[in-house]
């Protein structure tokens, strides 16, 4: 529904889709833990669902978009390049035993998450961010996340053994800072909650 959607240039719709497939995303494996249930094949068919709605749909919204411009035929297909790298992401994630806890590259709910948020920004937000709709925005950003996914960047994951503070120092502040983002910029703070939280990472790492 959200691929059809972004295709037909009903990029708000889309961008709903990725949103609600991101919060079954993260109470898929809470409830698939908290059941104690498991199996190879369901594994490997959360992949492909997260290659669909976190790779190729993130790809068909920007290729909508750049669609938009005057254009080289050629250029909006640029933004497939977000559904290869999100496919090598999820690929290098599954063979991958260092990221059990944590990530390695920007995971691809993060990443979509990120570009999802602009047709909401330029339609709603009321503030003079029409460079978002900027072609050269749009490819440059879209390689740039893209090296992000398979960077040899590592994050950490919301993911709680338990819910004391001194454990999950970091974790809290991003989620308190992220809140506040939200109440104050709304569509726009989607974006910057990304960022934020791979500057988090960066500092952590230091840590």
């Amino acid at each position: 529904m959200g691929v059809a959607a972004a295709f037909e240039g009903q990029l708000a719709l889309a961008t709903y889709m990725i949103w609600l497939a991101a919060i079954f995303d993260f109470f898929d494996g809470f409830a698939a833990r908290l059941l104690n249930v498991s199996s190879p094949i369901g594994g490997e068919l959360d992949s492909l669902a997260d290659m669909v709605t976190f790779g190729f749909l993130p790809s068909a919204m920007v290729f909508n978009m750049l669609q938009e411009n005057e254009l080289p035929f050629w250029v909006p297909y640029l933004a497939f390049v977000i559904a290869v790298f999100s496919a090598l992401r999820l690929a290098k994630f599954n063979v991958d035993t260092r990221q059990t806890t944590s990530f390695i590259g920007l995971p691809t709910p993060a990443n979509a998450l990120f570009i999802s948020a602009f047709p909401l920004i330029l339609e709603y937000s009321g503030l003079p961010l029409e460079f978002i709709s900027n072609p050269w925005f749009l490819i440059v950003c879209s390689f740039t996340l893209s090296f992000l996914l398979v960077a040899e960047l590592p994050l950490f994951a919301l993911k709680f053994k338990s819910f004391k503070w001194q454990d999950n120092k970091l974790k809290y502040i991003f989620l308190i800072a992220s809140l506040v983002l939200i109440i104050l910029l709304k569509f726009v703070a989607i974006p910057l909650i990304i960022i934020l939280y791979i500057l988090l990472s960066l500092f952590n790492r230091k840590d």
